[in-house]
């Protein structure tokens, strides 16, 4: 089936690839929403003098707005208006007819200017001249037939509120309908985008985030992976921690390509030994990358300078959690991932993604769509969280939205003797691998990190010093 083409390579993935040609197509949305961006997105991309593009405005959009407005996106081609891109309205034609005035001024261009690309705007405001409800799904109906009888790709954009696709009588003979939505969440605005129909192909469903900007609609599919129906070779041998005696009691270090997560209280320790797993791929070798939502580049480099990790294959790719759309950025680690060939990423912390989401079914969905992603490309990955617990591990379940999904897990605490606190770490998973089953002490120092070796009783040994 040949596709229309939207100018986004996410948004037509989305749509299977693109829209079917010559069909009717509905925009859904409430004022501010997008609907007209994403109309004139189409058109841009698509317009041919040959096959020129028609932009029929009704009653919401006059003509000076649509030309001022679609003047500030990087895609309106001023030059086009008139060649291939031709703007009108139905107005008069509404006004001194009605209902049958429209679409004979519709028929009327179709036959004199073939057009391509058919854009009505708005559609729903023509339900406003129809005497009453039948009258209106008579003129849907019979407008549908003469389009049809066409190779016209249409577009009716209108202000549709989530409950009217039932009633509306052009949902029923669309044969395409994006829905473009704004939810608000406390402070935060969140825009998302949902095929509710495309008939004769597959599309990606559930909510996909998008922002609109100068260029137009960016659409971030949501990151939900299906289980390969067939194996993928994921690398054999074990990568290093970066400390030697963690390394020992992993039985050699963590699996190529596993996802391990390391847990523990604030100031534990948790960013400090991310960093030394990621200066150990440096060293190797291996391009690394830091996805920080808590530390800056500033923060983070000093830090490695600090400990003397090498930092030459190092990427940060730090982005603040304050109004983070999570589809946006887990597209931003995984293109930055591609681009430098990443052999290891570290996100530091899944607490700052939870706030994010403020969901935790859609957080694990995310979270196990990533490590699958990660394990196919060869990506070791590992996550930082957060506990609330200092002293003990029963916290771990706060882990839940990961901990079951990863092949490793790491708990860090904190130990008390008599007046002195300390630290320790504990290797409580590694699938497929032995591991040590020993709480191991450990400190933090300018000259390192340094882990008490395997303690020969059930007493926890002094912690080491450097």
């Amino acid at each position: 089936m040949d596709r229309l083409l939207s100018g986004s390579d996410r948004l037509d993935e989305v749509l299977g690839g693109g829209l079917p040609v010559n069909g009717i197509n509905l925009i859904s949305g409430l004022p501010g929403s997008g609907k007209t961006t994403l109309a004139e997105q189409y058109v841009f991309a698509n317009a041919t003098e040959q096959r020129p593009a028609v932009y029929l405005a009704t009653m919401s959009e006059p003509l000076d707005k649509l030309i001022r407005y679609g003047q500030e996106l990087s895609f309106f081609d001023r030059r086009a208006i008139g060649r291939r891109v031709f703007l009108g309205s139905l107005s008069d034609g509404l006004h001194q007819r009605g209902l049958d005035g429209a679409l004979d001024e519709i028929t009327t261009i179709l036959r004199e200017r073939t057009p391509g690309i058919l854009v009505i705007d708005s559609f729903k405001a023509v339900a406003a001249f129809a005497p009453d409800a039948q009258s209106f799904r008579r003129f849907a109906s019979a407008l549908a037939e003469r389009l049809s009888a066409t190779p016209t790709n249409v577009f009716w954009v209108g202000e549709y509120a989530s409950e009217e696709p039932d009633d509306a009588p052009e949902f029923a003979v669309a044969d395409a309908i994006i829905a473009l939505r704004t939810d608000v969440a406390g402070t935060r605005q969140m825009r998302t985008l949902r095929v509710l129909k495309l008939r004769g192909s597959a599309y990606l469903s559930g909510d996909h985030a998008y922002r609109l900007s100068a260029d137009g609609v960016h659409v971030f599919p949501r990151l939900a992976d299906v289980p390969p129906t067939t194996g993928y070779d994921v690398g054999l041998g074990r990568v290093s921690m970066g400390i030697p005696e963690i390394d020992r009691m992993l039985d050699g270090g963590l699996f190529r390509s596993s996802s391990t997560l390391l847990a523990g209280p604030s100031g534990a320790g948790k960013t400090v030994l991310a960093l030394h797993y990621l200066g150990a791929g440096a060293e190797a070798g291996e391009p690394v990358l830091l996805a920080s939502l808590q530390e800056n580049e500033s923060q983070i480099r000093q830090t490695l300078e600090a400990f003397g990790i090498d930092q030459s294959r190092f990427e940060i790719h730090y982005r603040s959690p304050v109004d983070l759309y999570i589809d946006e950025w887990v597209y931003e680690v995984l293109d930055t991932a591609e681009r430098i060939g990443a052999r290891r990423i570290v996100i530091d912390s899944i607490n700052d993604l939870e706030i994010t989401v403020g969901e935790e079914t859609r957080l694990r969905e995310y979270l196990y769509s990533l490590s699958q992603r990660c394990s196919r490309l060869g990506i070791s990955l590992l996550l930082t969280f957060e506990t609330t617990e200092l002293t003990s591990f029963s916290s771990v379940s706060e882990g839940r939205a990961v901990s079951n999904l990863a092949d490793n897990v790491m708990l860090l605490r904190y130990t008390l003797q008599g007046s002195e606190i300390g630290r320790a770490l504990a290797v409580l998973k590694t699938r497929g691998s032995g591991h040590d089953l020993f709480l191991r002490p450990f400190t933090i120092s300018p000259q390192g990190v340094f882990v008490a070796a395997a303690p020969s009783t059930e007493d926890d040994p002094p912690a080491p010093r450097p």
